[in-house]
């Protein structure tokens, strides 16, 4: 049997159950949409991913991008790939009507996408990457920006990029020195050299607009003077498509997303690179976050992705290779892998990983949805959550998913480390999940320097509130209290910790607040996905009231597995916060 990539069972059971997705059809914006519209989406994306997609994944990992004559060209079968997204309406599927969207709601699209993800990751990330900085031009383009850009981009016709980073300043975005010098046109002339450009040149699209970070002449030093630019690679003159002075300088060669071309970019070599301001002047940074967010919980999904395809490549090997025979058993015929009991015990960790981190990206994307388009009185509670659980989401699914996808190369043994089966090339992938969109140490600053402290800590209270409420509702549907307990327990534990440290940082005490921010970001995740399980969990009893089902036992035992083993991490984590272990914190660096 194929590999499913995502199990269509969870999918359904988190937007029908845990998620209720159909009471955003209430929502004027969404009004146009019910269960119909979105399983027809949802079987759409499916269907390519199974199909097309999936085939298509060796062969586009064998052979990646080349770099001829000054241009990158992709893998033939990319192209019409990308195309079968474009007509598909992947590009634009969550934005409005109006500028040629499907008003879909991010959570829908957000499960359905990870289909695509899960089938080949570098064609569905070339088509969201198309959407951030499509929706960048959309909400702070002026109406000459948008006309330019916007529908063309939308249309899949021009692709897009983020341009942020630089090689000499990395994630220190306030050190970037790409210029912008005001012309007569009205347009500026860019000068400048990016790296790490995803889909920064290819042969599969007529342009590729760079939205770009470069700092006006006589701007404030640091982040505050950075302002954001639209940059083709060709430029519209007299009704013609003419060279723009942006050229490829380099092209990165990477271990995983290898049919994704990662470039290093020139602008204005020549002195003739015409970029289109996009909102206020200085505003940049501020504006950007807004793709550099919603490609973290895209980066978050991707990683849930990769993990269930690694997952289910794991499982159908388990379910059909035979070696070995059953423990105290010395004769008899070979058994199958997965009735080993550490062989069951890698696929329930790994399956426990998938389940939860689906149902934290979708969670995630559905406050995105409310925080926009829910009732007015209440966005405000959801851009909170949004804004916490979003560190979250880019993180626990790539660090996870890391481990995960790891553990599915460990149940194929010999065969798993080997070019002929797909996890090594999901591991490789996996890998990147960690570093794209900021590293595992960025995000642990932003949550806890930011994201947490944000408001007097409104942000964990909302949180703390939505757990609560799961888990009476778990009580009420009757589980057990070894489900209930431990996620209680980890969660006023977690509270004390962030009001100790929020003191430390009032006080002036930086180190002591910060300088485990990585385990406080490790038990934020590891609380925040107890509480998808309790969730899934809850739905699954009620789903066993109906008789026996397969799927919602399997549900509850992954909710058992991370209580019991995963959840009470966050009381160890939580000591070395508070108590600031001191092992790196002190070395020197001529000790290494």
């Amino acid at each position: 049997m194929a590999n499913p990539l995502i199990d269509d069972r969870l999918v359904d059971l988190l937007l029908r159950d845990v998620l209720q997705a159909e009471r955003l059809t209430a929502l004027p914006h969404f009004a146009d949409h019910g269960p119909e519209t979105f399983e027809l989406y949802l079987s759409a994306c499916r269907q390519l991913a199974r199909g097309a997609l999936a085939s298509s994944y060796r062969p586009l990992d064998l052979e990646p991008p080349v770099f001829e004559g000054g241009r990158v060209r992709l893998h033939p079968r990319f192209g019409p790939l990308f195309t079968q997204l474009r007509e598909l309406g992947v590009i634009a599927a969550t934005r409005p009507e109006e500028v040629g969207g499907q008003q879909m709601p991010l959570t829908v699209s957000t499960l359905a996408h990870t289909y695509l993800m899960a089938g080949n990751l570098s064609v569905a990330a070339l088509a969201w990457l198309t959407t951030g900085a499509a929706h960048l031009v959309e909400a702070f383009g002026d109406d000459a920006v948008k006309e330019r850009f916007l529908a063309r981009m939308y249309a899949g016709e021009w692709t897009g990029t983020m341009a942020l980073t630089e090689p000499h300043a990395g994630s220190s975005l306030g050190d970037l020195t790409t210029s912008a010098t005001p012309a007569p046109d009205g347009t500026y002339r860019i000068r400048g050299a990016k790296i790490f450009i995803s889909g920064g040149d290819h042969d599969v699209a007529e342009n590729v607009v760079h939205l770009t970070l470069a700092r006006i002449e006589g701007a404030p030093e640091g982040t505050k003077g950075i302002s954001l630019f639209a940059v083709p690679r060709l430029r519209e003159e007299g009704g013609a498509l003419v060279d723009n002075d942006v050229h490829v300088t380099g092209v990165i060669h990477k271990i995983g997303w290898k049919a994704l071309p990662s470039l290093a970019l020139g602008f204005g070599d020549r002195g003739d690179c015409h970029g289109w301001l996009v909102g206020a002047p200085h505003q940049g940074l501020r504006m950007m976050f807004q793709m550099m967010n919603e490609a973290r919980i895209s980066v978050g999904a991707t990683a849930a992705a990769t993990a269930s395809a690694a997952y289910h490549e794991a499982r159908a090997y388990a379910l059909e290779r035979r070696q070995g025979r059953a423990l105290g058993e010395r004769g008899g015929e070979p058994v199958r892998l997965v009735e080993h009991p550490d062989v069951r015990r890698m696929l329930l960790r790994q399956k426990a990983i998938v389940d939860g981190s689906l149902a934290l990206a979708a969670t995630t994307a559905l406050h995105a949805d409310l925080a926009e388009h829910g009732p007015e009185d209440a966005r405000e509670r959801h851009r909170l959550l949004l804004d916490l659980l979003t560190p979250i989401t880019k993180t626990f699914p790539s660090e996870a998913g890391f481990e995960a996808t790891a553990l599915a190369v460990q149940v194929l043994g010999g065969y798993g480390y080997t070019s002929e089966y797909l996890p090594e090339a999901f591991l490789r992938d996996q890998k990147l999940n960690t570093i794209h969109e900021g590293t595992t140490g960025i995000q642990s600053l932003d949550l806890l320097g930011r994201k947490v402290m944000a408001r007097g800590g409104a942000g964990l209270r909302v949180l703390a509130e939505e757990i609560q409420r799961a888990l009476a509702e778990a009580e009420a549907a009757g589980l057990e209290e070894g489900l209930r307990a431990p996620l209680g327990a980890a969660l006023g534990q977690l509270g004390a910790l962030t009001a100790t440290l929020g003191q430390r940082g009032m006080a002036g005490d930086t180190l002591g607040m910060l300088g485990h921010s990585v385990d406080y970001l490790t038990a934020s995740g590891l609380l925040v996905i107890g509480w998808q399980h309790l969730r899934l969990a809850t739905a699954a009893t009620r789903r066993l009231e109906g008789g026996a089902d397969a799927f919602a036992e399997g549900l509850l035992r992954g909710a058992r597995y991370w209580m019991a083993t995963e959840v009470p991490r966050v009381a160890h984590l939580c000591r070395l916060c508070e108590t600031g272990e001191p092992s790196y914190l002190e070395m020197q660096p001529e000790w290494f």
